[in-house]
């Protein structure tokens, strides 16, 4: 590559807030910025909401502190790709400004409209039949539905749904429409022949079609930036790459583009995804039979609770990072008998959308600050390593995990997730995976357009980069956490979630 002079742009807006990456066309990492969201509200049991808008405001702060950190012209900025958080419903009325909040993808309050849209389809093994993965709580076709049913007028006034993507994309260039990576996570998809499924969509309305953009390959760019946007940030002509989830530009930021790798993200929720050539389709719904960001598919494992129960744990004990691994570190491996459960936003795989979280197995001994920790880093893991066998009875036997999210700057918590997970980790030069993901799938469109002929996979190959020394699996532990992990299965299976739906948790 020749355009070395050149610079990529990628946007990563998550739940937490808004990252921005300046990276060259060597894959260096130029500069970086940051902006936060509103922590989501919700009037109702369950909701998980946040403005649309104030992702754009963060994105403005960000991208001025990595440009101003970089000192750096901006005309020298040529492609922009967009990652964002998964599932989200951003609906659109016929002036392109959001109705509503958008309602995210841990937002458990749909469990009515997505049991209603598995049963119109003949049930949930139907639905995995004819649309290729289940219907989890937190997909957007449920959203839909949801809006339909509880705020008829805003469905009336209703032209466009977007996902948070996007809806990025749409404010930076007018355009809007989807790629398959992220449309295949809103349960409206037919993964197999990426087309929209036209059951599911009658099932929530009959002229639903028309409210949902193109769909469109990975590889075809979404448009240049333009109008308001362009002239703040003072850009000449950028190409806006499709972009695409959070966990597909994850894929392509750790380097998974090629099968026998898998990423494992460590962050509010937690993933396991491996690239795969052809789709893979989970008869138990557990493993979503994704598409991904390169024209593949990324069979993918999601937990809804990680990084939000080390949060506050130390909120409770008033640690810090630094803090919050060396007292685990204090604690045996097993935590003294101590098991947590850590269902705080309900569950998705296991499917408890109600399900709350516990420490099992307290005793005197071991009701102490250090067990208590050691138990919540082992048990996201545990939680995790539930899903992690399914995906290997369904033949995905990677050799090795690559590491991404906040959690994967705890050396404490990988030495666990190696042994448990039974796999060798890698951790990345380039932490900010998604962020970093969507800057190489814009530079890879930004060749393809100016006629270079290079595979994503190549490109990753040669861009993206691994810590060499891998955390191993500690031999002994892979045998002793494989015992805890079936007392973990059976703990959670054992207590009687369907009495605890009726304790809904408090809205906020």
């Amino acid at each position: 590559m020749a355009q070395n002079n050149l610079v990529a742009v990628g946007i990563d807006s998550g739940t937490q807030g808004t990252k921005v990456l300046l990276v060259n066309f060597k894959g260096e990492v130029l500069a970086r910025g940051y902006a936060p969201h509103p922590e989501p509200t919700g009037r109702r049991p369950g909701e998980k909401e946040q403005n649309p808008e104030d992702w754009i405001k963060a994105l403005k702060k960000a991208w001025h502190q990595a440009l101003n950190q970089s000192g750096l012209s901006p005309r020298k900025i040529v492609s922009l790709g967009v990652s964002a958080q998964q599932h989200g419903f951003v609906p659109l009325d016929k002036s392109g400004r959001p109705l509503r909040p958008a309602k995210l993808w841990n937002d458990t309050s749909t469990v009515n409209e997505t049991e209603a849209i598995r049963q119109a389809l003949g049930g949930k093994e139907k639905f995995i039949e004819k649309v290729g993965l289940h219907l989890a709580v937190g997909y957007t076709a449920s959203k839909i539905l949801w809006l339909k049913k509880n705020e008829p007028a805003n469905f009336k006034r209703l032209k466009t749904i977007l996902l948070p993507h996007n809806y990025i994309n749409f404010v930076l260039t007018g355009v809007a429409h989807m790629e398959y990576g992220d449309a295949s996570g809103t349960g409206l998809m037919e993964i197999r022949q990426r087309k929209w499924q036209p059951e599911v969509l009658h099932v929530i309305d009959t002229n639903l079609e028309e409210k949902l953009p193109p769909l469109s390959h990975p590889r075809s760019p979404v448009g240049y930036v333009t109008g308001r946007i362009k002239d703040d940030f003072n850009l000449d002509r950028v190409l806006v790459a499709a972009g695409g989830g959070d966990n597909m530009m994850a894929a392509i930021g750790t380097g998974n583009t090629r099968a026998g790798l898998a990423t494992l993200s460590l962050g509010t929720s937690g993933t396991i995804f491996s690239y795969s050539p052809q789709p893979i389709i989970d008869p138990q719904g557990e493993i979503a039979a994704f598409c991904d960001s390169t024209g593949g598919w990324l069979p993918l494992l999601c937990t809804m609770n990680v990084t939000n129960t080390t949060e506050k744990i130390k909120q409770l004990f008033q640690l810090s990072n630094q803090n919050l691994e060396s007292l685990a570190n204090q604690s045996p491996p097993g935590a003294g008998g101590l098991i947590f459960l850590p269902f705080l936003n309900g569950e998705r795989v296991p499917e408890i959308p109600f399900g709350k979280g516990a420490f099992i197995g307290l005793t005197q001994h071991n009701f102490s600050p250090e067990y208590f920790v050691r138990a919540v880093l082992e048990g996201t893991i545990f939680n995790l390593g539930y899903g992690w066998a399914r995906m290997k009875q369904l033949q995905l036997n990677p050799s090795e995990i690559r590491v991404t999210g906040g959690g994967a700057k705890n050396k404490t918590w990988l030495k666990i997730a190696a042994s448990i997970l039974n796999c060798p980790l890698f951790t990345l030069v380039e932490n900010e995976a998604a962020a970093y993901g969507a800057a190489l799938q814009s530079i890879w469109t930004y060749l393809q357009e100016q006629g270079e002929a290079i595979s994503l996979s190549e490109l990753t190959a040669h861009l993206v980069r691994k810590i060499p020394s891998p955390i191993e699996p500690d031999l002994e532990l892979v045998t002793f956490y494989g015992e805890l992990q079936t007392r973990f299965n059976l703990a959670w299976q054992s207590l009687p979630w369907s009495s605890l739906i009726g304790q809904p948790e408090e809205s906020t």
